[in-house]
C-alpha cells in the first residue's frame, strides 16, 4: 500500500495531462530550479558536472564518447546482488528520500525526481510511488505516455534489473536531454540503419556495423506499437526459455507524433573485467547510457586507458549476439 501522506509530502507539483496549466517539460524545469536552490547536495552535483572531462573514441564502424565523472562511482560500483539489495534501504522509496527532495507526481503512479548525481545537464529519475520490481513488460504503457508527455525536450530510458540498474528492486525510468545519448543520432542515420519490418504503422530497424545488437521500433500508433513490443518480448522469453524479463536497455522518445523505441538486447550484466581481482580492474558497468554510446568512467585511469578494442570487446561481451537475436526477429517478419 502507498502511504498517501508520504506522497503528499514529497510532491512539489502534480502533472495532469488534461490541465492547461503547463507542460511536463516546463514543470520539470521549474522543479529543477527549485531543487537546485533549496537542496545543497543537488546544487553541488551539478556544479561538479561542470568539471567532468570527455573524449571520443572511434571504433570499427561507430564511435563512442567517454565521460570521466567521479561522482558516478556510487551507481557504477553499486552491489546489486540479492543479499545486498535485501540489506540496504531502497533509496527510491518515498520514506527514504532526502528531506529536501521533492518531485512531480506523474499520473498518480510515478514521482519525477532530480538526480543529484547527474550525467547530463538535466537528469531526472522517474520512480514508481510503490516499491515494485523493475519490470518493463508491465510498464510499457507508462513508458510511452511518459515519452510523449516529456517530449520534445527529453528522452526516457530504462535499465533492466540485470543490465546496469542500481535499483533493480524498485521500478523506475530516467530522463535525459533529447539526443544527449549518441545512439539517438545514429538511429536516424540512413547510411547505417536497415529496415527489416513494416506492417500496420509499425517499422523496425537494425543498425549495421554497430558493434552491438540494437533494434529500433517506430510508430505513430501507440496501441500497435505496444502490441508489437509485447509480442517481441513474449517470443523472446519463449525462444530463450526464460521466466524473467529479457535482459535489455531501452530508450524511448516522441518527436513529431512518432514514437521511437531503441532496444539493446543484453546477455550479461557486467563484463568480466569488472570482477577481475588484480591491480588494474576496470570499473565499467554498461547501462543504457553507456551501451548507447556515452560510456561513464568514474575512475580517471580507466578514462585515460580505454581504447577502441576495449570498447568493442566490452560491447561484444555484454550484448546478445546478433545472429541469436536474429532468430527472434525472423519470427516477427
Amino acid at each position: 500500500m502507498v502511504d498517501l501522506n508520504n506522497v503528499f509530502l514529497k510532491t512539489f507539483s502534480r502533472f495532469d495531462p488534461a490541465s492547461p496549466d503547463g507542460t511536463l517539460p516546463s514543470m520539470c524545469l521549474d522543479l529543477f530550479e527549485q531543487q537546485r536552490n533549496i537542496w545543497p547536495r543537488m546544487k553541488q552535483g551539478y556544479e561538479d558536472l561542470g568539471s567532468v572531462r570527455t573524449r571520443e573514441i572511434k571504433c570499427s564502424g561507430f564511435s563512442v564518447k567517454l565521460q570521466f565523472n567521479p561522482k558516478r562511482i556510487v551507481s557504477t560500483a553499486a552491489n546489486t546482488d540479492a543479499e545486498a539489495i535485501r540489506e540496504r534501504k531502497c533509496f527510491l522509496c518515498l520514506e527514504h528520500l532526502p528531506e529536501q527532495q521533492k518531485g512531480i507526481l506523474y499520473r498518480s503512479d510515478y514521482l519525477i525526481l532530480c538526480n543529484p548525481i547527474p550525467i547530463f545537464s538535466k537528469h531526472f529519475t522517474i520512480s514508481n510511488v510503490c516499491h515494485t520490481l523493475q519490470d518493463l513488460e508491465s510498464s510499457l504503457d507508462a513508458m510511452l505516455d511518459l515519452a510523449r508527455d516529456i517530449s520534445p525536450e527529453f528522452t526516457v530510458f530504462y535499465n533492466g534489473p540485470k543490465c546496469g540498474a542500481s535499483a533493480p528492486d524498485h521500478m523506475h525510468f530516467q530522463a535525459s536531454p533529447r539526443r544527449a545519448i549518441p545512439v539517438e543520432n545514429d538511429a536516424v542515420d540512413v547510411k547505417i540503419r536497415r529496415r527489416f519490418y513494416y506492417r500496420e504503422h509499425v517499422a523496425a530497424f537494425t543498425l549495421t556495423d554497430y558493434g552491438r545488437s540494437v533494434v529500433i521500433i517506430e510508430s505513430t500508433d501507440k496501441q500497435r506499437l505496444l502490441e508489437f513490443i509485447r509480442t517481441m518480448l513474449k517470443k523472446g522469453k519463449e525462444i530463450f526459455h526464460l521466466q524473467e524479463e529479457l535482459k535489455m536497455n531501452v530508450l524511448c522518445s516522441f518527436q513529431e507524433e512518432l514514437w521511437r523505441v531503441i532496444i539493446f538486447p543484453r546477455i550479461k550484466h557486467r563484463p568480466d573485467i569488472y570482477f577481475k581481482n588484480d591491480k588494474n580492474p576496470f570499473l565499467i558497468s554498461p547501462a543504457a547510457v553507456d551501451i548507447g554510446g556515452l560510456i561513464i568512467t568514474p575512475v580517471e585511469k580507466d578514462f585515460l586507458r580505454i581504447d577502441a578494442k576495449f570498447v568493442e570487446d566490452v560491447f561484444n561481451e555484454v550484448s546478445e549476439k546478433p545472429e541469436i537475436w536474429g532468430n527472434l526477429l525472423e519470427t516477427l517478419v
